[in-house]
């Protein structure tokens, strides 16, 4: 897999060659076909479909009793319909205003958090994290919001692997505090309800709150979602564990609000676009990076004191097996291969930064910028 480079004027990273990359990583834009009509042939279509977020979707066991996964109805023709992957090819820009692709449905926490990250943009839900990545490469999005991890529940790891497999550039970060409110339908009271609906991660974390409630836990895709599932069925004795937001949109009254059991509930969102951005040393930055390594001892601390030796501070790191050459031989075992995600606080304009990733460089079989970018200092 050819190394992807930052080029500044000052000098560049040389190119190199992985060895462990499986072919899936070669040519991340392989599978993917422009399709260009001309204006009158367009039909606009916005998009939405989500969750609070992937991944790590356990919860406690004994706190979830109904924990069946159950779908969605179907979308209101008052409401935007999610996009889906079949009709990426049929949406397009109408050049008003920033299109903003994020997975959810209408009142999702994404969709609040592309708001924050574009304000007055117009927000395209999408259904899934493929669809809002592939959106974009495919020019029918000009930016797409997607949540990389949070302060409870952890890392997305799907985001993660979209990073790699398509060639989207981090271009900003934007942090969203997760308020969860306990929604029902007009003239339902606390003493109606008999189970609640909602993300599986947004149940475990009101766990406290909805156990002390009585209430059966029943999952769904995403938390707006629940809502809509509430306000279209009419039910009088369930409600949904989602924002504000989504009563705002959906008619339903809010219970009772910031349910979560930790105030300190924060989602870190990813500002993903075709172009990287020039990195500045006018604020602080953020770079995010991907590699592998040869195994051997010591090897990863080599890797890490490559910024320990510069006095770059490390703000986060994921590892993720290399997908379809996961394991490798090795002195006649077998060792499982990773990938490194590691993000850093150092714009790629500073030498320093620049010195540590040639440093780096010459050990690891694979290394790529996913983008350098301004941190976001803010709280919502």
């Amino acid at each position: 897999m050819a190394v992807h480079t930052v080029r500044l004027p000052a000098t560049q990273l040389h190119s190199g060659t992985s060895r462990n990359i499986s072919p899936s990583y070669r040519n991340p834009n392989a599978v993917i076909r422009f399709s260009f009509r001309s204006p009158k042939q367009r039909r606009f279509i916005s998009v939405s479909a989500s969750s609070l977020h992937e991944g790590n979707e356990h919860g406690k066991e004994n706190s979830m009793r109904a924990i069946e996964l159950k779908k969605i109805p179907e979308e209101s023709p008052l409401l935007p319909k999610p996009l889906s992957s079949n009709q990426l090819a049929e949406t397009v820009s109408n050049g008003s205003r920033v299109r903003v692709a994020y997975q959810g449905v209408r009142g999702a926490y994404s969709e609040s958090a592309a708001e924050k990250a574009y304000p007055n943009c117009e927000a395209v839900p999408c259904e899934e994290f493929d669809t809002a990545f592939e959106a974009v490469e495919r020019w029918l999005v000009d930016r797409a919001v997607l949540p990389i991890e949070n302060s409870l529940g952890g890392s997305i790891h799907r985001n993660y692997d979209l990073l790699l497999r398509h060639n989207l550039h981090i271009v900003g970060e934007v942090k969203l505090a997760v308020r969860h409110c306990l929604l029902a339908n007009h003239g339902v009271n606390l003493d109606d309800l008999k189970r609640v609906l909602s993300h599986p991660q947004a149940l475990a974390q009101c766990e406290n709150t909805l156990t002390r409630l009585g209430l059966v836990r029943e999952a769904v895709y995403d938390t707006a979602g629940a809502a809509k599932q509430i306000a279209f069925e009419g039910l009088s004795d369930a409600a949904a564990v989602a924002s504000s937001k989504a009563a705002e949109i959906y008619g339903l009254s809010i219970v009772a609000e910031d349910i979560q059991d930790d105030s300190d509930n924060v989602t870190r969102f990813l500002m993903l676009a075709r172009e990287p951005i020039i990195p500045g040393t006018n604020r602080l930055f953020k770079t995010s990076i991907v590699f592998s390594l040869e195994e051997g001892p010591g090897v990863l601390f080599k890797a890490l004191a490559v910024f320990a030796l510069r006095q770059i501070n490390l703000t986060k790191m994921e590892s993720r097996p290399l997908r379809k050459n996961p394991l490798r031989a090795s002195g006649g075992l077998k060792y499982f291969d990773y990938l490194f995600y590691v993000d850093f606080e150092a714009s790629m304009a500073d030498e320093v930064a620049q010195n540590a990733l040639r440093h780096l460089e010459e050990f690891a079989t694979f290394l790529r910028v996913l983008g350098s970018y301004p941190v976001d200092t803010t709280m919502l």
